[in-house]
């Protein structure tokens, strides 16, 4: 799992489960690329209120095959089906429904259409979903190549960066959103950047003092979820518990904001309150996590269906050569399996890819289980480099010994 994902702001990225950076902003963002892919397909006008243009698939449907069809030919049928089913994705952290997606939009990706810099975006997100975080913003050039207003490929070009730790990159693609978007999502681009890079305190108190009445929806949700975390890395957990709070009121199907509340309840040993915050989330592995961390911590025993569904994601993860969930799986070798070498070698993977906060930290607390401090010389020198505040890590960085 990773952090926020940027709103569509076509219709506001761990996550499939995408980084949390990169959720929200693909949500606002989707208002946008609608825009976009509507202008440059031609428009159609049906010949009645009846008539049906496509079936959206309620739940875990798949689309019929005359909708698919339909789909070829149509791009105003293909990318809004696509935009479902990432949706979907993130919703239900099934990645089938990226399979469903990508396949709505690989007849788009090399037509010399106007609609083309609308699919790459697309697709680029689908390869971030997948982790894919180097092949995305190769599309992501191509689009902005084409369409360099392209505000959505900005949006989610600066939070694919992001989660790679390249923070000045991803500022340089803030700055680009300029007019095109509404200022509030500049800001909320910007100012989540400045809180990762020396800029904490100042990051939190213009994001908390902004005004937010007529922000949409997904917006106010992007914005209470990067406070609740720039408070919990500040050391104000009350505030942070209540920025959460807010958030999933907005946006209670946001599983990077559920999961990130589960994390603080699980810090401070609220176990009993992490599972009623994440009753009914069992067939999502990140929550499933948790779960049986907070089952653990209650002394109910060992979950051992939990362990074993677990156990096996992780191993198909591995089979595949997949690292969609190598947090996760550090922090279950580490903190279920008690595996501490087997735990640093999966953190180690994890930090190759992404340089979150989170990231850093179970590699951070790897290499100390394992009594081997120097492996976590990479997460201390980004820190270092990067200028980050986070008083969660502090513990970990005071000595080079367990």
């Amino acid at each position: 799992m990773s952090g926020h994902s940027p709103p569509d702001i076509r219709a506001p990225a761990h996550r499939a489960w995408m980084p949390g950076a990169l959720r929200h902003a693909i949500a606002c963002i989707a208002m946008l690329m609608t825009a976009y892919a509507t202008a440059a397909a031609a428009a159609y006008t049906p010949g009645s209120d009846a008539q049906v243009l496509a079936i959206v698939p309620p739940g875990s449907a798949h689309a019929s095959l005359a909708t698919r069809q339909v789909a070829l030919r149509r791009p105003d049928v293909a990318l809004p089906l696509a935009q479902f089913y990432i949706g979907r994705a993130r919703v239900t952290g099934d990645l089938r429904y990226l399979g469903y997606a990508e396949g709505m939009l690989t007849p788009w990706l090399g037509h010399p259409s106007p609609v083309r810099p609308a699919a790459l975006v697309l697709h680029a997100t689908i390869l971030q979903s997948r982790h894919a975080f180097d092949a995305s913003l190769v599309e992501l050039s191509q689009a902005l190549a084409l369409q360099p207003v392209n505000a959505q490929a900005w949006l989610t070009r600066a939070t694919v960066l992001r989660v790679q730790g390249r923070y000045a990159l991803a500022m340089q693609s803030c700055e680009h959103l300029g007019p095109t978007v509404e200022p509030v999502i500049t800001q909320l681009c910007v100012q989540s950047l400045q809180a990762l890079t020396g800029h904490l305190g100042e990051a939190y108190a213009e994001l908390a003092s902004a005004p937010h009445t007529g922000v949409p929806r997904e917006v106010r949700a992007w914005r209470d979820s990067e406070l609740g975390e720039m408070a919990e890395r500040m050391g104000n957990d009350s505030a942070a518990e209540q920025w959460l709070r807010d958030g999933l009121t907005l946006k209670p199907e946001d599983f990077y904001m559920r999961t990130a509340y589960a994390d603080l309840l699980l810090r401070h040993h609220r176990a009993a309150d992490t599972l009623r915050l994440l009753s009914g989330y069992d067939a999502i592995e990140p929550m499933l996590l948790r779960i049986v961390l907070a089952r653990q911590m209650l002394g109910r025993g060992e979950d051992t269906r939990g362990e074993a569904l677990l156990a096996n994601a992780f191993a198909v993860e591995e089979q595949r050569g997949e690292a969609i969930h190598r947090r996760e799986q550090a922090r279950f070798l580490l903190d279920v399996e008690r595996r501490p070498a087997a735990a640093l070698t999966a953190a180690e993977q994890d930090i190759a890819v992404q340089r979150e906060p989170d990231d850093l930290m179970i590699l951070l607390r790897a290499a100390q289980a394992a009594r081997q401090p120097d492996a976590a010389a990479p997460a201390r020198d980004f820190i270092v480099r990067q200028h980050l505040q986070d008083v969660r890590l502090q513990p970990y960085l005071a000595t080079r010994h367990p």
